[in-house]
Formats: structure tokens, C-alpha cells, sequence
């Protein structure tokens, strides 16, 4: 059966953000108990092999790669770090009916077949990078103020020199390929969405918030 990764960051009235937000510590865990324990191993370990390919390109299908061991690895830890507890999957809900009803600034989707488009930016990044980003690989809430604080952070991360934005473009193509079956993925807007909403956010006085859903 074949499945849909999201990953949707939208703008959130920094109100209901703050109300979402007390709701959220009272109700889940910033990650399940096994990732927790595990993470310090799984973070040494892909620091170890961040700055290597985990694809190869395909002989078969020109433009196309093909998943090694460590990349299933890499996207099963992926997977282990989010939530997906009934707690977390409410909140989500609630998250998703306040962000805006049209794409506009406030509102950014990724949509891939078979993979998850922030488990392929995370590839791209790399963990030092993804750690400065909000909240949880991929799942945060934060109102205006925290927006404001933590914006230069992902700007940082997600606006990489050229050299290497044309890296993190490459590395997306090999996962969506590679794990997934997405060859015409937008790359660059899996790069600039994301920021695109946090600075509107910013310049509006909003919330923002992520996450991950699968379908």
C-alpha cells in the first residue's frame, strides 16, 4: 500500500499558539521514551557519516538513486522521533485548524509519495543543522515571542551557501528517489518554505507551528 509523507508549517495566532502550547506540555513528551534513550548513540552515529552519501546513483533509472543500508537506518530513526501518541495527533489537529485556509506566506506544504519531505531535508542538512531548527524533527509550536528568538537559528540553517544549497538540493533528489517515489520534488521549496512562513511570522507578530503527518 502505498503512503503520503507531509510536512506542513503554517502561521498560528500567537494567542492560540500560547494556549496549544500549555496544552502541549501538559499532554505529551518532547519524544517517545525508547528515541530519548536512544538518541545520543543514533546522533553519534549519523554525525559520523553526515558528510558521506547514503545513495548510489542508479544504473537502471538514469537521475535516479538508490537507497544503501544506513539509509534506511537514517529514516527509521526518523520515524522513531516522532509522536504518535493520541496526545500528539490531537494536537496536531487542533494546530491544523488554525493555520490559514490559503497557501500564502503563512503556509507552506510539502507533499511526497512514499517518503517523508522533512526526513529528506534532515538528510540534506545534516544534524548539527536540524538541531537548530524548532521543536522536534520536524513538530514545533511557538508563539510570536519564541518565534522571534529562535528565527536567526533556522535562518541559519536553512539558508546554506551556495555550494552548499546545491549540495542539500542533490542530497533531497537522492532520498526522494532513493526511498521514496517523488523524482520531480521540489527541492528549493522544501529549502526556502519553511523560512518563508517563520519570517512572516516574525514580521507579523504570529505563531508558527510544524508537523509531520502521513497518509
Amino acid at each position: 500500500m502505498s503512503v503520503t509523507g507531509v510536512w506542513v508549517v503554517g502561521t498560528v495566532p500567537d494567542a492560540k499558539a500560547r494556549d496549544l502550547s500549555r496544552a502541549a506540555v501538559q499532554n505529551t513528551s518532547p519524544a517517545p521514551v525508547s528515541v530519548r534513550r536512544d538518541l545520543p548513540g543514533e546522533l553519534a552515529w549519523w554525525r559520523g557519516r553526515a558528510r558521506k552519501s547514503l545513495f548510489s546513483a542508479s544504473t537502471t533509472v538514469p537521475g535516479t538513486w538508490v537507497a544503501g543500508e544506513d539509509a534506511f537506518r537514517l529514516s527509521a530513526f526518523f520515524d522513531a522521533c516522532r509522536d504518535d501518541s493520541e496526545h500528539a495527533e490531537a494536537l496536531r489537529d487542533a494546530v491544523m485548524d488554525q493555520f490559514p485556509a490559503d497557501a500564502d506566506e503563512g503556509l507552506f506544504a510539502a507533499v511526497a509519495r512514499k517518503a517523508g519531505p522533512f526526513s529528506a531535508l534532515a538528510y540534506a542538512l545534516g544534524p548539527d543543522a536540524v538541531l537548530r531548527l524548532p521543536g522536534w524533527f520536524g513538530d514545533f509550536l511557538l508563539d510570536a515571542e519564541q518565534v522571534r528568538a529562535q528565527l536567526p537559528a533556522a535562518e541559519e540553517a536553512l539558508a546554506p551557501a551556495a555550494a552548499r544549497r546545491r549540495d542539500a538540493v542533490e542530497r533531497i533528489h537522492a532520498w526522494m528517489t532513493g526511498l521514496g517515489d517523488d523524482p520531480d520534488h521540489d527541492a528549493d521549496q522544501l529549502l526556502d518554505g519553511p523560512l518563508r512562513v517563520l519570517r512572516h511570522a516574525a514580521r507579523t507578530g504570529q505563531g508558527a507551528a510544524g508537523h509531520i503527518r502521513w497518509y
